[in-house]
């Protein structure tokens, strides 16, 4: 279905439209210096698409959360753990729902992190999934910087490897990038390389103006028109706009940002008080702690009899306050607890939130001493504990491997881990995709499988098959593999509950 939408107006007054689902296939790079109507230009374009497809904002000042109230769009808060943020991507690529990712607040670091998260799920939806979703990214120098700069290398990679899947292999996955830029010279040359349709507002600086003249086929005689350039005035480019540079108004926009331009204002009145509201305190100033002046300096020879005395016995230590906790029956408790937590057969299809809130008052039942357990610790238990590894197996070096090697991996993703790792220190057959499938918190095999394939992609293990088509499962860091097992055997666990009742 072929869809136009009015961008603005050319300059022979006649509508300047764009074709939504050629967008869809060719993507967008927006360039223009700050002022120049760079958001005005993209918040006209979700406007517009609004009612034709669904969008996902990348948002890192938090101007487009004014679209929730007029189109519906939902507002995530990106100050979630990363695991949160790709499972909620998930269920939006899988529920088709419009939303703002608002990353106000958090630093560049953790933006980055933030948005590498969420791009990641959207990306690795399931394929029953892949309907078309315009993804609007502001600031893309952000994510995808052409250098590095003060964030780590980590968060680096993470934030440049989403922003080049979304760009070059996301239309497959019916993602359509749209990213928008005050500098081209800071945007990582294979982001932008990926777009075939342009919209090139101001910008004054030598560098980009030859980048956006190359990128628009003009020679550079003609890169000088970008310093000209008003507010809301752009150059497109691009089959889905026009096949030969077209200059380009941007039309007006129904919702506005919580952040404007500054406007010039007529100064107040000088109060004929100003003195006095400059020089004296106010009432929150008067408690601030006041400043003394240090004491005067002790001189060297008293400092030398001062040093020269007799030191005074240390007092005996004093007696704690509340019993000494015993580590080993701390230890016990919380096991026990956790086990009780197992032994329920729909905790595997329970949020860790719900099971860290039960755990805790589990714990305060069996009054286990000591501080409670932290959320990121309980995690960490919970996935060891679903592993059930034997006593004698665990004071072994593979079990102790296989403990490191999942702490690189996602929280969710090390309870999987550990239950096939165990498997394999043990020696006993493949687990199969129903069980995996409930360990994961899931009822899809097909899931369990794909957990499988990310595992053996990151080098962690190999998976092959015998010839009676039973799945074994080899560990080359840990030096043991697992006994062949049926893939698609019963969970033991839900067949014996089924039994029992």
């Amino acid at each position: 279905m072929k869809v136009d939408i009015e961008m603005g107006a050319v300059s022979s007054g006649k509508p300047a439209l764009l074709d939504l689902e050629e967008l869809l296939a060719t993507r967008l790079l927006v360039q223009g210096n700050s002022g120049s109507g760079k958001s005005h230009l993209l918040r006209r374009l979700l406007e517009q698409s609004a009612p034709w497809v669904q969008q996902c904002v990348i948002d890192p000042e938090g101007d487009f959360v004014t679209l929730a109230d007029r189109f519906g769009h939902v507002v995530v808060d990106a100050q979630r753990t990363e695991a949160e943020l790709t499972r909620i991507a998930g269920r939006i690529r899988q529920h088709r729902v419009s939303v703002v990712l608002n990353l106000e607040g958090l630093d560049v670091e953790q933006q980055m992190r933030a948005a590498a998260a969420f791009l990641g799920g959207m990306f690795d939806a399931e394929r029953d999934h892949w309907y078309p979703v315009l993804v609007v990214v502001d600031e893309a120098q952000l994510f995808a910087p052409m250098a590095a700069g003060e964030v780590s290398d980590e968060a680096r990679k993470l934030s440049l490897g989403a922003m080049t899947n979304l760009m070059c292999r996301g239309r497959k996955r019916g993602l359509a990038g749209v990213i928008a830029t005050q500098r081209l010279a800071k945007l990582a040359k294979n982001v932008a390389a990926e777009a075939s349709n342009f919209l090139m507002g101001r910008t004054f600086l030598d560098i980009d103006m030859a980048r956006a003249a190359d990128l628009l086929g003009m020679d550079k005689r003609q890169a000088e028109m970008f310093r000209d350039l008003a507010r809301g005035h752009f150059v497109a480019l691009g089959p889905a706009m026009s096949r030969r540079p077209l200059p380009v108004t941007i039309g007006p926009v129904e919702t506005s940002a919580r952040s404007v331009s500054p406007k010039l204002m007529p100064l107040p009145e000088t109060p004929e008080d100003a003195r006095d509201l400059i020089f004296t305190p106010g009432p929150e100033e008067m408690r601030a702690p006041v400043r003394r002046a240090p004491p005067p300096p002790i001189p060297t020879a008293d400092l030398i009899a001062q040093l020269s005395r007799p030191q005074p016995a240390p007092e005996p230590p004093e007696q704690p306050s509340f019993a000494i906790i015993d580590e080993a029956e701390r230890e016990a408790g919380i096991a026990a607890v956790m086990r009780d937590i197992l032994d329920d057969a729909d905790a595997a299809f329970r949020t860790d939130a719900v099971l860290y809130q039960d755990f805790l008052v589990r714990c305060r039942i069996r009054r286990v001493p000591g501080e409670p357990l932290a959320l990121p610790a309980f995690r960490r238990k919970l996935a060891v504990a679903r592993a059930g590894v034997d006593p004698q197996a665990a004071k072994g070096e593979a079990w102790s491997a296989a403990l490191e090697m999942s702490e690189k991996l996602p929280d969710d993703l090390q309870g999987v881990f550990l239950v096939v790792a165990q498997a394999a220190v043990a020696g006993a057959p493949c687990p199969s995709d129903a069980t995996l499938a409930r360990i994961y918190g899931s009822h899809s095999p097909r899931r369990a499988r794909r957990l499988l394939t990310y595992f053996e992609e990151h080098g962690l293990l190999v998976l092959r098959t015998d010839f009676h088509g039973k799945r074994i499962l080899a560990f080359p860091d840990l030096g043991c593999e697992t006994a062949p097992g049926d893939p698609e055997a019963p969970d033991e666990a839900t067949g014996a509950r089924d039994a029992a009742e």
